[in-house]
């Protein structure tokens, strides 16, 4: 089971209330499954409501904010730890080694960005740990196809594709996540990309 699970989503609530009441299952679903959370630090949209779950049913979040949103105002005031590093790179490289697993929820350029990067490093062997795609009510669907049409024009291998896992629920996601860490069954040899 992943006793840290990393969280990457949007810094706003979208315009279909069941991202946001998602993201707040998701939190407490976690402290129901005794694993903390790792996420960005912010109080406000999906992130403020992944965190407000794990707080709210008792459990450990660790936010990791950069000094410049630290400034504006949007951290979380009422998480387990909150972490302010120099800057985007450091809140990556930070969440990524506290973390076991990573899951994305809905989200704009920023979460894309921070799941891309760690499925990445994953590719290059950099990490094996698991990478989840909560695909809420089909929002990543779009994606989802281009993603197939990338691995149709040869710039994305089958197996590489086989590193995000996507499932529709969180109960899914979380258990197929936490069978890839007993089994250990996350891990791609880099030396065949």
């Amino acid at each position: 089971m992943a006793s840290t699970l990393c969280v990457f989503c949007g810094s706003s609530d979208g315009t279909q209330p069941a991202y946001r009441d998602q993201a707040y299952a998701l939190g407490a679903a976690l402290v129901k499954q005794g694993s903390a959370l790792v996420y960005g630090g912010g109080s406000i949209g999906l992130m403020g409501a992944v965190a407000d779950g794990v707080m709210d049913s008792g459990g450990k979040a660790t936010g990791v904010i950069p000094e410049s949103l630290f400034k504006a105002e949007v951290a979380h005031q009422g998480l387990t730890s909150l972490e302010v590093v120099p800057d985007m790179h450091a809140r990556k490289a930070r969440m990524a080694e506290l973390a076991d697993a990573f899951v994305a929820l809905p989200g704009g350029i920023g979460t894309f960005e921070e799941l891309f990067e760690v499925w990445t490093w994953a590719q290059l062997g950099y990490h094996d740990k698991p990478i989840g795609l909560l695909n809420l009510d089909g929002f990543y669907d779009p994606l989802l196809a281009f993603l197939g049409h990338t691995e149709e024009q040869g710039f994305i291998r089958s197996r590489c594709r086989e590193l995000l896992w996507v499932e529709q629920d969180i109960a899914g996601l979380l258990a197929r996540i936490n069978r890839g860490i007993e089994l250990g069954s996350v891990k791609w040899d880099p030396e065949k990309i």
